[in-house]
């Protein structure tokens, strides 16, 4: 919307008249001067009228999906006039200037930086050389600093990178676009500012870049149970861990990460077990989280517990699923399963394999799942970290797959620890209630006998924990 008195005024009478209801709204000028979210309901149809209206009077197609900024630095003589020859080029090429900065260091020179507006056109390269004939120029990376440098198409410019570092396609950027200013508006409610939401969303993204194709190196750990039983455990810096059951002819794999790197790790799988894919393989997914759940699809049968059934059922019929019903939670869902490009289960593939607790407890026990030599007790946590969590446990063999109730902060790699930071800080906590999940912890070290354990959690590496 342009950026004057009774813009928002134009829009909501918009609005109003059709009977459309507004349900949030989020502008902040010192973020982005231009851009305006606003959330309806109404009906479908009077909602097609709004987005007419809206395009009539310029506030939907403003050529903002083909507009940037170009932060040059200009390496300009401390002298009258040096400036303005810049000056004469950039009105020649008809830029405008979004930000200006500079001052005399007694150098002799000023670095003179500048942010150049351009729409969509490919006219700054020649305006480069142009201006390379009587000074210094650099490019600076806009999407890298720290400051933000315009404000007047900030979600623009800020979701388009992190589309194209995840490599996904340009239609995915106003998706994102949306979600960002979601997590910001949270976040920014709860005291957090608008800036540190931006910066870590974006280290999110390039860390998740980073680790992809031959960047991906997971660690590999392999464990000999009994004779006749291997666990092996993949760590991959970003995302669940996942591990492989085999015992006694069959196999059970743990959690699947994330489905950006469905590719790396069915190569890594492949290279495990010879024979993936030539029987039918089943996961057991240990709560409904997107980040353990993205390899899912790949799988002939996904075991689960109903409450889980529930939450990835929900999903597949484009209903919010547990973590999007928690508001603080949503924006950083939403912008994961967008970034890592994750897919909802076939609900063909989910089979409900124990009954839901009755949450009186923190842990409950809901059934039995035999896996060769292994006989897992299961366990139903009440919800601290997610509703439907499930656990294995196996007490005569002294194992335990804890998923997120119980993992391993101090057996997590430096990247495995960058990359945990972050979802802690997008969505206030990890956990849907902290407090009970601390109970359930405890709970769970109290439910286990005495003995050497080995507790396989959804991150970092195995741990050995001795009680008794």
């Amino acid at each position: 919307m342009p950026n004057h008195i009774g813009a928002f005024l134009k829009a909501s009478k918009c609005f109003s008249e059709l009977g459309i209801n507004i349900t949030r709204v989020s502008y902040n000028k010192a973020v982005d001067s231009h851009t305006l979210f606003i959330d309806v309901e109404g009906e479908e149809k009077d909602i097609k009228r709004a987005d007419k209206k809206l395009q009539e009077i310029g506030y939907l197609s403003n050529g903002a999906e083909n507009s940037k900024i170009t932060l040059l630095e200009f390496v300009l003589e401390d002298k009258a006039g040096s400036v303005t020859k810049v000056l004469e080029i950039i009105s020649e090429f008809n830029f405008n200037i979004s930000y200006m900065s500079s001052q005399e260091n007694g150098s002799g020179f000023q670095r003179f930086k500048m942010g150049l507006y351009e729409n969509g056109s490919s006219d700054i390269e020649r305006f480069i050389e142009r201006v390379k004939k009587i000074c210094e120029v650099n490019v600076i990376d806009y999407n890298r600093v720290e400051k933000v440098y315009d404000n007047s198409l900030f979600y623009s410019s800020y979701s388009k990178a992190l589309v194209d570092v995840m490599g996904l396609p340009a239609e995915k950027t106003k998706e994102v676009l949306v979600n960002v200013n979601l997590a910001m508006q949270t976040l920014d409610e709860k005291g957090l500012s608008p800036y540190k939401t931006f910066d870590s969303i974006s280290r999110f993204a390039e860390l998740l870049a980073e680790c992809k194709a031959d960047s991906f190196k997971p660690r590999i750990s392999e464990y000999n149970i009994l004779p006749n039983t291997k666990i092996t455990l993949i760590e991959p810096n970003c995302g669940s861990n996942t591990a492989i059951i085999e015992s006694n002819g069959e196999r059970l794999f743990v959690d699947s990460g994330y489905a950006c790197y469905r590719n790396e790790m069915l190569k890594i799988i492949n290279e495990l077990v010879a024979d993936f894919g030539k029987r039918e393989e089943q996961l057991f997914i240990t709560h409904a989280d997107v980040d353990h759940c993205g390899l899912a699809n790949d799988f002939d049968f996904v075991v689960v517990g109903e409450r889980t059934a529930d939450c990835l059922i929900a999903e597949s019929e484009l209903r919010f699923g547990y973590r999007e019903n928690n508001p603080l939670h949503r924006p950083y869902v939403n912008i994961c399963k967008i970034l890592t490009e994750y897919k909802p289960i076939k609900k063909e593939k989910v089979f409900a394999k124990w009954k839901k607790s009755s949450l009186s407890k923190c842990l409950e026990k809901v059934g039995e799942f035999k896996v060769g030599e292994l006989d897992f007790s299961v366990y139903e946590g009440k919800g601290g970290h997610l509703l439907g969590e499930t656990l294995l446990i196996d007490f005569n063999n002294k194992i335990a797959f804890t998923g997120d109730v119980f993992i391993n902060i101090n057996g997590l790699t430096p990247k495995q620890a960058e990359y945990n930071k972050y979802a802690p800080i997008l969505m206030t906590s990890v956990d849907t209630n902290p407090l009970l999940c601390a109970e359930e912890r405890k709970e769970l070290l109290d439910i286990l006998g005495d003995g050497n354990w080995k507790i396989f959690g959804g991150h970092g590496k195995m741990k050995e924990y001795c009680k008794g």
